[in-house]
């Protein structure tokens, strides 16, 4: 067992002391962390530890980012019932392609992502396609909170306060790639909802909903995938409240070309085709 007591301030004023003290923290496990080597015991079979690409639970406020290789799997476990994963996602080899909402939403002639539905890029390529869902509600409509809005709702949306908002956190896992403030594009929250109703209101799908529901998507190229884990912007309740979000990726196999998702609809196919286009060199 660790000894986690924080040191007097007296004592932290001694470099070696507070070294110590820092090192003394090495192997503490809390529920939200990156874990290094990445370790899961709850794989799918035939997927062997040695594909595992990346395991972390991103704490209620937090965000990650990881690049992906083509054919990666992406498992999203909604953990306790209040994750809010906003999105977004980069060509890893050229960052100008990236997440396109409209077009994701508009090529697929329908608004509500599921199983069976891509992500698609700018560029008329798809990104990621969603192989399972067990949520069933997610958003492609508001986009990220924003410090004013989380300033307006909490009080505070500060970058450092405690109402981080989804763009702001964003931003930071962009910035781990070189990207800047002009590259945070528009971005769908997965796990929690928006509908649209027959008079053009939103009804927000905010739950809490029954925890462990889980996606399961795919890298249908290299990627940068960034995500926060921050309250919805239009969440009714008062407090700040989320919950944390778990990520494991493995190594999986380039989509076949008999792929029941690939060849799904024509537009689909042709996302498809432009990316097979794209790695034909």
């Amino acid at each position: 067992m660790m000894d986690n007591t924080p040191l007097p301030g007296h004592a932290l004023a001694d470099p070696l002391a507070a070294r110590d003290h820092a090192r003394a923290q090495g192997g503490t496990i809390v529920e939200a962390m990156p874990m290094l080597p990445p370790l899961a015991d709850d794989l799918p079979a035939g997927v062997a530890a040695d594909d595992l690409l990346w395991e972390e639970t991103i704490a209620a406020g937090g965000y990650a980012t990881r690049s992906l290789p083509r054919g990666a799997r992406l498992r999203l476990i909604d953990l306790h019932g209040d994750a809010a994963a906003t999105i977004q996602i980069f060509n890893a080899e050229m960052p100008g392609e990236r997440l396109n909402v409209a077009d994701t939403v508009k090529i697929q002639w329908n608004a509500y992502l599921g199983a069976g539905k891509l992500l698609l890029s700018d560029m008329g390529r798809v990104l990621m396609s969603i192989v399972e869902d067990s949520a069933g509600t997610h958003d492609a409509f508001c986009g990220a909170s924003s410090p004013v809005s989380n300033a307006a709702r909490y009080g505070d949306g500060a970058n450092s306060g405690t109402h981080p908002s989804a763009r702001d956190r964003l931003l930071l896992g962009a910035a781990k790639h070189g990207l800047g403030r002009r590259d945070v594009h528009p971005s769908i929250t997965l796990f929690k909802g928006a509908r649209i109703e027959s008079d053009g209101t939103i009804t927000p799908q905010i739950g809490p909903f029954a925890p462990g529901r889980h996606m399961l998507l795919r890298a249908e190229m290299d990627l940068i995938f960034v995500v926060a884990n921050c309250p919805h912007v239009l969440d009714p309740r008062d407090g700040y409240t989320v919950t944390p979000l778990r990520a494991t990726a493995w190594r999986g196999a380039i989509t076949p070309v008999d792929d029941p998702i690939r060849t799904a609809t024509p537009e689909g196919l042709r996302a498809f085709l432009n990316v097979e286009d794209h790695y034909r060199r």
